[in-house]
């Protein structure tokens, strides 16, 4: 039962991998040429949308990364480890590193809402927000791992 769990997860951190390469393979480029025509006169926007968009990618796989290896630790029996710690310190970083990024981007989502309809500035608030529940989650979860460690290292101690 144990191990079709983390498998499961294993192959949940793939395909949601698989899924954000595709976004930024087909829906960012198509994004960025979409601001272009918005704004030709700023063809900086345009980059800009590359550098916020796929530059996120880059601590999302990281931290795609760390998860995978923490659930390889917890399949190793080696789930209450400074490994596990320093693993979930890095997820946290990583969320916020995305955090920042798509915070950087805002303004650029409140021009193109200025000509589009559709609220663009709400994206960018929704992967924030997700992004700041994932760091203070993992801030709680490298806290309670630190100290069943700091106890069961004390426990090894007394006997």
């Amino acid at each position: 039962m144990k191990n079709t769990s983390i498998l499961f997860l294993k192959l949940a951190i793939i395909l949601i991998g698989m899924a954000i390469l595709a976004l930024c393979l087909i829906l960012v480029p198509k994004f960025g040429n979409f601001v272009g025509e918005l704004y030709p006169d700023k063809a900086y926007m345009k980059d800009f949308v590359f550098i916020v968009m796929d530059g996120a990618a880059v601590p999302f796989y990281f931290a795609l990364y760390q998860a995978f290896n923490l659930l390889r630790y917890i399949d190793k029996k080696a789930a209450f480890s400074e490994l596990s710690v320093q693993a979930l310190k890095n997820i946290k970083y990583c969320a916020m590193a995305i955090s920042g990024l798509y915070g950087i981007g805002l303004p650029l989502l409140y021009f193109i809402g200025k000509k589009v309809d559709p609220p663009f500035g709400f994206i960018g608030l929704i992967i924030i927000f997700a992004s700041l529940v994932i760091a203070v989650f993992a801030v709680m979860l490298q806290r309670l791992l630190q100290e069943a460690i700091n106890i069961k290292s004390e426990n090894d101690l007394t006997i």
